[in-house]
């Protein structure tokens, strides 16, 4: 029968519990409530803004005919026709717009509004709402999820309350910063939220080795792979760490093939049905199509990219004091290449490439395999060499904040090799391996690279719980000799 004391102690450690889970909450409202300050405060975007357009138009395409279509990429206006089917983009995000224009009647007016001047080729801006209030929440949802998750990964890494609050506190300030990218109606936001709750599944699969634990990392990495079809690279990388994680666990290769084939079905059992749809009803087996080679002809227009900007690529990219730095020393002129908008750069000169292929060829897919071998032939040391600065200015994921956080991932990075903690060794991967994908086959905007937030949030939550017990242990030793 248990005593008193083990009653007040059950009773205490309850009380603890609920604290806890009231704290935890209360941040996850907190920021929430702080990202959704922090987007809603940049002036209203149109729903054509950038990419929006084509995620709305296929959003728009859903809930008028019911058809996935490629959106503005195909040739039939829907605004007078039912369009053909498509597998341009991912599944999820024009999903999540087409959902949010049933719930409200006053996006869905302004989703029409701006597609049919569009057809109409007219000016929407003079006519359509700037509103897209539900997904803006939508997005503040999915960034407040991520960043729990994140909290959660580095806490359960490190086994540190410190980490979870510091971490989750570092990461949402990082999102701040880059608060204008989601008041747009693009998929970031989404990707974010979804890669941190891979992320910590794979952290936890790793930590308990259970089967089923490594299943749901996958179910979670097939879900992120139907938003962004990128990430599929993510299926044999993910594979590889399962595989490591299982044999530091135990060294049996039975052991850890159940382990990695648990994974690797989680990931397929989600995109099957996708592929599955994209052959029985276009014939083509795949989760996209010319997404990839329209990348890939975009990116290599930075294969032109000259030693002059290769150097300045390093201080240019820099968040916040990069741009002016250069600018100021240099002209404008010496990095204006790297400048979405300008008409003669790489972006500009990539798209415009990409579009006249389409024109000549009606196809990226069938010709990019020859334009592949035509650059790359003799100009892959041109490529690899791009990627490089293309890679360093991926890294500054965060806005300014990212100036603390990118070096401190780096130190964090250096202290768990030598300390031998491998898990946030492997969890680093993922995020390393689509910045280096990133770097090869796309540019340098850090928009694709948000998933460093959260390896760069929990390792700078990691180095800042050491500087304590360094600056204790530094005056153990300075104060006995100032005395002397």
């Amino acid at each position: 029968m248990p005593n008193v004391d083990d009653r007040a102690g059950t009773a205490f450690a309850t009380g603890r519990a609920a604290r806890s889970l009231i704290a935890r909450v209360a941040f996850g409202l907190a920021v929430f409530a702080t990202l959704t300050v922090a987007i809603f405060a940049w002036m209203p975007k149109t729903l054509f803004d950038f990419d929006a357009s084509h995620y709305t138009s296929i959003a728009y395409d859903l809930d008028r005919y019911a058809v996935f279509s490629n959106g503005l990429f195909d040739d039939v206006d829907s605004t007078l026709a039912e369009p053909p089917p498509g597998m341009f983009f991912g599944p999820v995000y024009p999903a999540i717009v087409a959902a949010a224009m049933q719930v409200d009647p006053r996006f869905k007016a302004a989703v029409e509004c701006w597609v049919n001047a569009d057809a109409r080729k007219e000016d929407g801006t003079r006519q359509c709402e700037r509103y897209a209030t539900p997904m803006l929440v939508i997005h503040a949802v999915f960034l407040a999820l991520g960043v729990m998750a994140i909290a959660r990964t580095g806490e359960l890494m490190f086994r540190s309350e410190w980490v979870f609050w510091a971490g989750g506190s570092l990461a949402a300030l990082g999102l701040v910063f880059e608060s204008e990218l989601f008041s747009f109606v693009m998929t970031e936001s989404v990707t974010f939220g979804l890669y941190a709750v891979f992320s910590l599944a794979c952290v936890l699969a790793w930590r308990s080795q259970r089967p089923r634990d490594a299943l749901v990392a996958g179910l979670a990495l097939g879900v992120l792979i139907l938003h962004r079809p990128s990430f599929q690279v993510l299926v044999p990388a993910g594979a590889l760490l399962f595989l490591i994680a299982a044999w530091r666990k135990r060294p049996s290769l039975a052991f850890a093939r159940r382990r990695v084939a648990a994974f690797a079905f989680g990931s397929l059992l989600v995109v099957a049905p996708w592929v599955a749809r994209n052959y029985t009803v276009l014939d083509k087996f795949g989760l996209t199509e010319e997404y990839g080679a329209a990348t890939i002809i975009e990116r290599l227009a930075f294969n032109d990219m000259t030693a002059h900007e290769f150097v300045l690529a390093f201080p240019y990219c820099l968040p916040g004091i990069g741009p002016p730095l250069v600018d100021g020393i240099f002209g404008k002129q010496a990095m204006h290449r790297f400048t979405w908008y300008e008409p003669d750069s790489f972006f500009t000169v990539g798209r415009t490439r990409r579009g006249a292929l389409v024109q000549a060829h009606g196809s990226l897919d069938a010709v990019v395999g020859t334009v592949l071998r035509h650059e790359l032939g003799s100009g892959w040391p041109a490529h690899v060499l791009s990627s490089v600065p293309l890679g360093w200015c991926g890294l500054w994921a965060g806005g300014i904040a990212a100036l603390l956080l990118a070096p401190a991932f780096v130190l964090a990075l250096w202290r768990a090799a030598r300390r031998g903690e491998m898990v946030f060794l492997l969890y680093a991967v993922p995020a390393l391996t689509m910045l280096a994908l990133h770097a090869a086959l796309a540019n340098h905007y850090t928009r694709y690279n948000l998933a460093l937030i959260g390896p760069s949030a929990i390792g700078t939550a990691w180095v800042l719980a050491g500087v304590p017990r360094k600056l204790r242990r530094w005056l153990g030793r300075s104060v006995p000799a100032a005395a002397a």
